[in-house]
């Protein structure tokens, strides 16, 4: 990623206070999202703490939740955790995954940071099933 992960694991134990000025919009995401993961199996790349995966995942068959910073999923590992989901260490750009392996991949407010958008998005379609489905949400301020 453009601020490698020794920023992302630095930011990582207070993450979730800056994410609290977006919780109306993150609310109204999870409602989405629930919706189109029903009985799926997904994949979220870059989740950070995990605040996208514990509030969906219950609505999926499976979820994996990856990320690259250790020290995010420290954090997403901490409280309480779907019985049906797990986080795990990966590269967007290098997912350690078959083809075809995911109905459904999430990745919000992440491609535009990540170094390789282009080769993230192919790692992308090479893990989602024929017809899956990308959920891309990107909140976007200022200018």
């Amino acid at each position: 990623m453009k601020n490698e992960n020794s920023v992302w694991n630095f930011y990582a134990p207070v993450y979730n206070l800056f994410m609290r000025a977006n919780r109306n919009a993150y609310s109204e995401m999870y409602g989405m999202i629930r919706r189109a993961i029903k009985g799926k199996t997904v994949l979220e790349i870059a989740t950070g703490t995990g605040l996208i995966a514990k509030n969906v995942a219950d609505a999926a068959e499976r979820m994996v939740a990856t990320d690259f910073a250790e020290n995010m999923l420290a954090q997403a590992r901490k409280g309480y955790v779907p019985q049906n989901l797990e986080f795990q260490y990966a590269d967007a750009a290098f997912l350690p995954f078959d083809e075809d392996s995911f109905d459904v991949v999430i990745i919000a407010n992440a491609l535009h940071v990540v170094d390789a958008p282009r080769k993230v998005l192919a790692e992308i379609r090479r893990v989602l099933k024929p017809g899956g489905r990308l959920i891309c949400p990107n909140f976007i301020h200022g200018n």
